[in-house]
């Protein structure tokens, strides 16, 4: 028998928002990464955005696991703030594999461009916060792949709150760590799943994750300190379908807003609802 994995999930800082939402002031929502390893080996699934995060997760790390030799670094999907802080990983481990699926490492190609990568990303972050250039991933070419004999299963789950993305599954301890496929107490980014077809597609990735029967799932964004349950897939399927009713009933992009922060006061990060519903009010 292998050794027995275990998990543990770093949650990194809220980092501020060079653009103001409603002139205010805003801050990104908390990113989860999830350490999982074994007697020897690690893998670190997702990074944070900034290299100042990313050395505090590199610390993390170093409590959490020390003397493990962090093998690799999987990447759920493409969006920059799960994989910018390679490089500064790969400073400290230089014989780290950071992979993902072809779809997912396409997609990281295209947040490098300049429109996405000056034009969104350093806008939203301006000067030397996010490493630079960006490193990205090597494309794993079977959906399997072991630390310490443990198999760890890649499952592709197509559009959530983006295209092509995957969530990780290690059956010997029933975890699912689903990226973005699943949120946690944090407002969901429906600036790409801004048609009805598109969100039934996250709802069916979040049917083909529950039949995997997990009984733990670490949402890709999370308020600190909350259980990584079950609860926050079917919290998750409830806010779209929450989100898919409020966009029916709204005449435009500021009534859907509105109702999204009165039926979710408490959840994080706002300014993810009017990223939302911009996108599905386009032309109001």
């Amino acid at each position: 028998m292998p050794p027995l994995l275990q998990a543990d999930v770093y949650i990194s800082s809220r980092l501020p928002i060079a653009v103001q939402r409603d002139g205010e002031s805003s801050s990104f929502s908390p990113i989860s990464c999830t350490l999982i390893h074994g007697e020897y080996e690690a893998v670190l699934v997702d990074t944070p955005i900034s290299t100042s995060q990313t050395e505090d997760l590199v610390s993390w790390i170093k409590e959490t696991a020390p003397g493990k030799v962090l093998r690799y670094i999987y990447i759920t999907h493409g969006h920059g703030d799960h994989w910018f802080g390679i490089s500064v990983l790969r400073k400290h481990w230089p014989n780290l594999r950071a992979i993902a699926t072809r779809g997912t490492v396409e997609h990281m190609k295209e947040q490098v461009k300049p429109e996405i990568f000056e034009g969104i990303w350093l806008t939203l972050f301006p000067g030397n916060q996010i490493p630079q250039p960006p490193e990205l991933a090597e494309t794993l070419e079977a959906p399997i792949f072991e630390i310490d004999g443990n198999a760890l299963h890649v499952i592709e789950v197509g559009h959530t709150d983006t295209y092509n993305t995957t969530v990780l599954h290690v059956p010997s301890i029933r975890l699912i760590v689903a990226g973005d496929a699943v949120y946690g107490d944090v407002h969901q980014y429906f600036g790409e799943a801004n048609t009805t077809e598109k969100r039934k597609e996250w709802l069916r990735a979040l049917d083909t994750i529950e039949a995997l029967e997990p009984h733990a799932i670490i949402a890709g964004h999370k308020r600190a300190g909350t259980v990584d349950g079950l609860f926050n897939l079917h919290k998750t399927r409830e806010y779209i379908l929450a989100f898919e009713e409020a966009v029916k009933t709204s005449s435009d992009w500021k009534e859907l807003y509105q109702e999204m922060q009165r039926l979710y006061p408490g959840r994080i990060n706002p300014h993810a609802i009017l990223r939302g519903a911009l996108a599905a009010f386009p032309d109001s």
